[in-house]
């Protein structure tokens, strides 16, 4: 039997391919950005990659994204390796949170020596490292100093009275951003005229933070409140006061404003957190990664800044 239209299957094969050829040109021409965040056991960084992806959804033709995270905070080995697999695998551009703000310079520059363009999100890369490499890199973040001046400036005028001592449970010590929070508590507290007994690091982690704020309530006796540089430090702060008999005396304040974070503000378990816009985070970062690769201007300020909003949350 004859077909009736014997080059009609041909015909739409060849159109199909043709269709097929043009789809896969123009995904390849999306180019593909590379976020890679700090601990994703952390909500906030959970929170900053779904804002990513939700962006990525509503501009899929713009670019495509790979995200990725390490399993701690500290990890810095991991966060290199998983930099370098990322411009290994082709990406146009790295929006980075680095775990460390001098052991990723190295990373970022072999990344920047490749053609890759680079954003900093969240904690700022140390500058000096990045001068003394010969490179320079957008930030894209909040002044992480005045939002804890803003907790501790609320925690002060609440709850204390000139005299009183107080705790700082920091994050990572080599981090620019723990660094920048550890002085906004402090500028706030020395204003207030409150009694610093006490700095120590709690690794931005739950765990760590129960431990160290254990640690302060035990050699301070007469401790009034604790102030956690994130609030996963400050969950475990709660668990630490709750375990110390202290709940109501003690008051606890953190900085990020996750879910976890929401029903303890309500009870009065912490006082007052920090919102700085983690789903929207990396969101600015991208957004500067895409103008920068189509040779536009990023909108950075005279210290190569993108400011990102802050926040005070309280009940």
């Amino acid at each position: 039997m004859k077909l009736p239209f014997p080059g009609r299957p041909l015909a739409l094969a060849v159109f199909s391919s043709l269709l097929f050829s043009l789809s896969t040109a123009h995904a390849e021409e999306a180019p593909k950005v590379a976020l890679v965040m700090k601990s994703l056991a952390n909500e906030f960084f959970r929170t900053m990659e779904d804002g990513a992806k939700t962006y990525q959804k509503e501009h899929p033709d713009d670019f495509s994204l790979v995200a990725n995270g390490i399993k701690n905070e500290t990890d810095t080995g991991e966060q290199i390796r998983i930099v370098e697999q990322m411009v290994n695998a082709g990406a146009k551009a790295l929006v980075i949170a680095p775990a460390d703000s001098k052991a990723l310079v190295s990373a970022v520059k072999k990344a920047m020596d490749k053609g890759v363009i680079v954003i900093n999100i969240d904690n700022r890369l140390d500058p000096e490292t990045l001068k003394s490499k010969g490179i320079s890199v957008p930030f894209v973040g909040p002044d992480n100093r005045k939002g804890a001046r803003l907790v501790g400036d609320y925690l002060a005028q609440q709850k204390l009275k000139a005299g009183d001592q107080v705790g700082i449970i920091e994050g990572v010590p080599t981090t620019t951003n723990a660094q920048q929070r550890t002085a906004g508590f402090k500028d706030a507290m020395q204003a207030a005229q409150m009694k610093i007994v006490s700095v120590q690091s709690g690794n931005w982690e739950i765990d760590k933070g129960n431990a160290v704020a254990a640690s302060m309530l035990n050699e301070y006796p007469d401790l009034k409140a604790l102030l956690a540089g994130n609030d996963s430090m400050a969950l475990g702060a709660v668990s630490a006061v709750r375990a110390a008999g202290k709940t109501g005396q003690v008051q606890v304040v953190g900085y990020d404003n996750i879910k976890a974070i929401e029903p303890m503000l309500k009870d009065g378990r912490v006082l007052a957190t920090l919102d700085q816009a983690a789903s929207q985070q990396a969101v600015y970062g991208i957004q500067a990664a895409l103008k920068m690769l189509k040779g536009e201007q990023p909108g950075v300020d005279a210290d190569n800044v993108i400011q990102t909003p802050v926040e005070l949350i309280t009940k």
